[in-house]
């Protein structure tokens, strides 16, 4: 596989969970795509201003990344400010929209600056947007009058699904040429500049980094991320993600409540493994209900002189006082230099623990995710000696760990 240089995720059901929270898990495995040379980019339906929030506490304005918006309508460096691209619409279609609004009694809104314009601030799909965007509702009597700006989309919002569908058909054909229509949500309609989409606006941002498809790897979970899912050399679904659009994709993960972001990204950016080498993927699933399974370690890498894993510091691998607890870091150390020494042993040898030592330097505090780091420094005929490194999430050495395994002739 290609080096991957740009990451393109989705916000909504991809990135966050149902809190529209990034995981610590997650953040760790940005954060580590990052350290490679990885360009991240939002790629969301949302307005800049609702995505740029989410992209500072990402540390993508410090760190580098992009935010591609609107559905692609923009693009912008979150490092600098620098608007990379953008396409909107003439202002002189606003009162067309407006009118077929209230001839359906559709609420209409769109974006400005930081807040929402829109003629019924009650709606409740209006203020769950706004919400989610963390954007203020500026309610106006005359919507046409007010916009006198071009916008980079309109929404209408009703709960009349069967209305939107028809006007979602009459201007499919009434706009063609000129803008796209499209449902976003069963409650909103969506009208864009024309050939405005994830995929395309992705594709203007890899020409402009000179970034080939097959350096690139999406992840999303709707009907409008499936061209971008697309143009990636590799497009990963989330396993919530509708069947239409995991039809479209060689790969799934798991969904945005399992973290599937972060397990996508440890297998395909960090773990850098051959598949015939290690199967990680069958070692997670089958450990599930073992102890292993049971701390939520997850291997992410294997070679025959490297192993890593993460653990969460939650419930189960925590003190009263809310730190790692030092016997978790133990047998977190232990899975790491097992499966070392299992990867080193013979078809007729196995791999039973001799003795662990550590030393524990500083603490990681729930919410956070450690990655343990093996190296082998001793491989003889029946004994491994393996050095463990646990780190945090922002790579501070918690503990530093020596395992002995003795090898063994099967009976």
């Amino acid at each position: 596989m290609a080096e991957i240089k740009v990451l393109a995720l989705d916000l909504d059901g991809t990135l966050t969970n149902s809190q529209k929270e990034v995981t610590p898990r997650t953040r760790a495995a940005l954060d580590a795509a990052i350290a490679k040379g990885v360009t991240i980019v939002l790629a969301s339906g949302r307005p800049t201003a609702g995505v740029l929030p989410l992209a500072k506490e990402l540390g993508l304005d410090k760190k580098g990344g992009c935010i591609l918006s609107y559905n692609g309508g923009q693009i912008i460096n979150v490092q600098t400010g620098e608007l990379l691209f953008e396409k909107r619409i003439d202002p002189e279609w606003i009162p067309y929209f407006e009118k077929k609004a209230k001839k359906n009694d559709f609420a209409i809104f769109t974006y400005h600056k930081d807040f929402i314009l829109t003629d019924k601030p009650d709606n409740k799909y209006v203020i769950q947007e706004a919400n989610l965007n963390k954007m203020q509702i500026v309610g106006v009597d005359n919507f046409a009058e007010a916009v006198d700006f071009p916008p980079c989309k309109c929404m209408l919002a009703s709960d009349d699904e069967e209305a939107l569908v028809g006007l979602e058909n009459h201007w499919k054909k009434r706009l063609d040429g000129v803008l796209d229509a499209f449902r976003s949500e069963p409650y909103f309609l969506e009208v864009v500049p024309q050939f405005i989409d994830k995929g395309n606006t992705l594709g203007v941002l890899m020409t402009k980094l000179s970034v080939l498809p097959e350096e690139v790897i999406a992840i999303g979970d709707g009907v409008c991320d499936v061209t971008m899912l697309q143009l990636a050399g590799v497009g990963i679904a989330m396993g919530n993600a509708e069947d239409s659009v995991k039809a479209c994709v060689d790969k799934t993960t798991l969904t945005n409540e399992e973290e599937g972001v972060a397990v996508a990204v440890e297998r395909a950016i960090l773990a850098e493994i051959r598949p015939t080498e290690v199967p990680l993927d069958q070692l997670n699933m089958r450990a599930r209900h073992a102890l292993m399974g049971n701390l939520g370690i997850q291997y992410t890498y294997a070679s025959e002189d490297r192993v890593e894993a993460t653990m969460p510091v939650d419930e189960r691998t925590r003190q009263p006082f809310g730190i790692l607890h030092g016997g978790a870091t133990l047998a977190l150390a232990e899975t790491v230099a097992g499966l070392g020494s299992m990867i080193l042993a013979k078809p007729d040898e196995i791999v039973v623990g001799m003795q662990v030592s550590g030393n524990h330097m500083s603490s990681a505090h729930e919410g956070d995710t450690v990655r343990a780091v093996g190296t082998i420094i001793h491989k003889g005929r029946s004994s491994h000696v393996w050095n463990v490194d646990v780190f945090t999430s922002t790579d501070k050495l918690v503990s530093s760990i020596r395992v002995v395994n003795s090898i063994l002739k099967k009976k």
